[in-house]
């Protein structure tokens, strides 16, 4: 049994904001949507972020707790549609949407506090991972390419990291869509695609390259190393 504090401004609490909350054994605090509230959560294995409704407030919020509060894991909140806001530059560790059954709010819980314990033992786990050009940093949820940083919505950063940790490896649609979407995803292959391509223009033209299609197959990190000056 974890302890977890709820951040939101909804009367209703965990029954309104993550109603599968309810079914497992967790003690969950719940306190007002303001970092100041936070102080007396400061012992919770991870913090719960409400970002059905506001997200810029959300995004503000999940920004400090990721930085100068250095508050515990965030998990965010949302409600659908809310994917298409988020991205790395947040700093949440995880996102779940607030219709989530009880097992998936489990494993992202689990996952979570599997990964912030890597972090603190120094599991290989969570090192920077570096391609070529292309730098991923999981604890920090930054990607950079040439030392410039994209901003990539957390789909794209999860996809990435893991295109990259995976260097020269053909993977499939399928494969992507199990691993970086989940079991229990059921939207089609064309997600994959949709990804690659907006994944592609934020790498930009000098570097889109970087992701290659194998035709009929899927894709395939491709790094290419940067060209020593000359002089």
């Amino acid at each position: 049994m974890a302890e977890l504090v709820l951040l939101t401004a909804d009367p209703g609490g965990t029954p309104a904001v993550l109603p599968a909350l309810t079914f497992l054994g967790h003690h969950v605090v719940v306190l007002p949507l303001s970092p100041a509230a936070l102080a007396e959560g400061t012992d919770a294995a991870t913090v719960l972020l409400d970002a059905r409704q506001d997200l810029v407030a959300a995004r503000t919020l999940c920004r400090m707790l990721a930085g100068p509060l250095a508050a515990p894991p965030v998990l965010l909140v949302l409600a659908d549609g809310g994917f298409t806001a988020v991205s790395a530059t947040w700093g949440a560790a995880d996102v779940v949407l607030a219709s989530a059954g009880p097992a998936e709010v489990e494993a992202r819980l689990r996952m979570i506090g599997e990964r912030s314990q890597a972090v603190e033992e120094g599991d290989t786990d969570a090192e920077v991972l570096e391609a070529g050009d292309v730098v991923i940093d999981p604890s920090a949820y930054t990607a950079r390419v040439r030392g410039r940083v994209l901003d990539l919505t957390y789909k794209e950063f999860e996809l990435l990291k893991h295109l990259v940790a995976h260097p020269g490896r053909v993977l499939t649609r399928a494969q992507l869509l199990q691993e970086v979407w989940g079991y229990d995803y059921y939207g089609g292959t064309r997600t994959v695609d949709v990804h690659i391509r907006r994944l592609r223009a934020k790498l930009g033209g000098e570097h889109d390259q970087l992701i290659g299609t194998v035709r009929n197959v899927g894709y395939r990190f491709e790094p290419r190393r940067r060209e020593p000056s000359e002089g």
